[in-house]
């Protein structure tokens, strides 16, 4: 094995993350049971292109969306420069699949997945990872979720899970909100093979305070290429059985309103923080697709305050902040008290 790009590089990825946007949209499309994703080519001028699969109005999912793109050009942007200053000066390709889910009952929380990789001379990454935003969320889901892609992380390096973990808590935080996104899942970014785990910005963090103490860990380009389809493959698995629980859960409308208020707080991050909606903009990308990720409805509220130990009280006092979600005995007996476990 090497530390280099194989000469296919760039097609095997290709396939890997084209293979990754099907299966996923076909599991999906059984998981609805009435509505089918359109399907949309679409091409951008200055190189490159992509494919954009949309479903709206199902049974489930009130809005899905998982996209492939391929794009290539000549001159980077700042957002990636600012990054990664050695690239600057080369052609560059970036590919990837991404996709959000956005459930029409409130108990069925939405979820974000990404899978990309980039090359610019003989600069290369791979990153990604997933995260769940439950609304009325349920601690064995939460375990369900983060177990398998516990797993899908140990087939390559048991030590892999231990910063990616805190890593995706570090990165999907609405700052102006002092909260997380959800609870989280995996994240990683400029993952080269060499040197240390944690390449984010947080210095003071617990993802960089780990990467240090487990040290360099140096690891192929097919390590890595094993690693994003061990984790694109989690997907399903993870999220699959938590549908199929809260299908028929029954919602009033109060929740419903609940759900969309909080869904506000996810065009936030997407809008002001997100790195993959910065680039997609700078780099000329098909706008539709990379907004694609906003909900179908979402509302704001003033001074929104939820009653003391209700379930929209337990969303913002446990589940948007980070947790040691399978290990921490006082966090499982207290969500069965709360008799929110199961």
């Amino acid at each position: 094995m090497t530390n280099k790009p194989p000469h296919n590089s760039r097609e095997k990825v290709k396939e890997l993350l084209l293979n990754l946007q099907e299966n996923i949209c076909n599991g999906l499309e059984k998981l609805d049971g009435q509505e089918k994703f359109n399907r949309e080519s679409w091409i951008r001028p200055e190189g490159g292109g992509g494919i954009s699969k949309v479903l709206k109005n199902g049974l489930v999912f009130e809005q899905a969306g998982v996209n492939f793109s391929e794009v290539y050009g000549k001159q980077l942007p700042e957002s990636i420069i600012s990054q990664r200053p050695e690239a600057k000066g080369h052609e560059w390709f970036a590919t990837g699949t991404s996709m959000v889910l956005h459930p029409r009952n409130p108990f069925i929380p939405t979820v974000h997945l990404n899978y990309r990789y980039f090359e610019a001379g003989p600069v290369w990454w791979f990153g990604g990872g997933a995260d769940l935003t439950p609304f009325y969320p349920y601690l064995s889901d939460i375990k369900n979720f983060h177990k398998k892609h516990l797993d899908a992380c140990n087939k390559i390096n048991i030590n892999l899970h231990k910063v990616f973990k805190p890593w995706c808590d570090e990165y999907f935080y609405l700052k102006h909100r002092k909260e997380s996104r959800g609870i989280g899942g995996i994240f990683y970014d400029y993952q080269d093979g060499s040197g240390e785990l944690y390449k984010g910005n947080k210095q003071n963090g617990d993802a960089n305070r780990i990467s240090k103490q487990i040290g360099e860990i140096n690891l192929s380009w097919e390590d890595l290429y094993l690693l994003a389809e061990n984790c694109g493959n989690a997907f399903l698995p993870a999220y699959e059985p938590i549908v199929l629980k809260r299908i028929n859960h029954p919602y009033s409308q109060d929740e419903r309103e609940f759900q969309l208020y909080r869904r506000g707080r996810y065009v936030e991050f997407n809008l002001v923080w997100d790195r993959g909606t910065i680039f997609g903009l700078q780099t000329n990308g098909r706008t539709e697709s990379i907004l694609m990720s906003l909900p179908p409805l979402a509302r704001w509220e003033y001074g929104h305050n939820s009653i003391k130990n209700s379930r929209e009280d337990f969303l913002t006092k446990i589940f948007t902040k980070p947790q040691d979600w399978l290990n921490d005995i006082d966090l499982e007996k207290y969500c069965k008290e709360k008799n929110i476990y199961d």
